[in-house]
């Protein structure tokens, strides 16, 4: 794993983003509660009687206004363009920087305001210096914890790539040896097998994935489940799928023209009412390299 190296999708979707800023605001708050009588400069409390309290609590809130943001532009970003390991630190750690200047800028108004006292005058910079490794920790320490969660949970529930000989499949069983698509979802349980050659493409929708192939009556049909698009181009590599964009996977044999538009490519599969497939830059080489080797 290098710093430039993409990280893994299950760490920018929205139901893990979303997670772990719970987590992590769950988190820090307990850690603070239980950390701020034996440090110098905390002055949090829940305590009713206390006037801190509520900055207390406008605190969190700005915290969570902070990392729903964030996360939300992470997200958004992600989809656009590719975050490697380096930047999602360097996102995580502006993250701490920003609750940093929050905590520094609630605590010099509590201090204006006689709501918070220290027994030695303290300057904004050395609020914000105080705070910057209580914050990275409080942090860090939950999103390293959801990271690990997530990466076991996503070895777990992967797409696995077996053959079965008696499990009911999209067409009637042929004499000939036919070459079959086997997908599960993230729980392991097995949800569509479908013969290679009815299979036009797979679609990424955030943490699902749609598979459009033809039934046996020649109508198109579409089916969802929750798994990884990167997963699916991992399992079957060497088959007829190939990946032309970071949303859809497209089965090579169905390919009847590749066309250009402006500075990039569209797949056309000669489906009725179904716009081009769209070729990024990222798969362009490859996929001009596949269409130009066909006979």
């Amino acid at each position: 794993m290098a710093s430039r190296d993409k990280i893994p999708d299950f760490l920018t979707g929205r139901h893990q983003l979303a997670s772990t800023v719970v987590f992590a605001v769950l988190f820090s708050l307990v850690f603070i509660l239980m950390i701020s009588p034996y440090l110098r400069f905390v002055w949090f409390s829940l305590g009713f009687s206390n006037p801190a309290t509520y900055l207390t609590i406008g605190y969190m809130v700005l915290v969570v206004v902070i990392l729903g943001t964030s996360k939300r532009l992470m997200f958004v970003w992600s989809k656009k363009h590719q975050l490697t390991y380096a930047g999602y630190i360097l996102w995580c750690a502006g993250e701490g920087v920003l609750a940093s200047i929050a905590y520094a800028g609630l605590t010099s108004y509590g201090i204006a305001s006689g709501n918070i006292s220290f027994e030695e005058d303290i300057t904004f910079f050395r609020l914000f210096i105080s705070a910057l490794w209580f914050c990275f920790l409080s942090l860090g320490v939950p999103y390293l914890i959801a990271a690990l969660y997530y990466a076991l949970e996503d070895r777990d529930n992967t797409i696995r790539v077996m053959s079965f000989n008696s499990i009911a499949t999209d067409e009637a069983p042929v004499p000939s040896k036919d070459e079959r698509i086997t997908l599960y979802d993230n729980s392991g349980s097995l949800k569509l097998v479908v013969s290679l050659a009815n299979l036009y493409y797979i679609e990424s929708d955030d943490n699902y994935i749609k598979v459009w192939y033809q039934d046996a009556s020649g109508a198109l049909k579409q089916y969802m489940l929750r798994c990884r698009l990167k997963t699916i181009e991992e399992s079957f590599t060497g088959s007829g799928l190939m990946r032309c964009h970071r949303k859809y996977i497209v089965n090579f044999n169905k390919v009847e023209a590749l066309t250009r538009v402006k500075d990039s490519y569209v797949i056309d599969l000669g489906l009725e009412n179904t716009d081009p497939i769209p070729v990024s830059k990222t798969y362009e080489e490859g996929i001009l390299t596949r269409f130009n080797s066909r006979t």
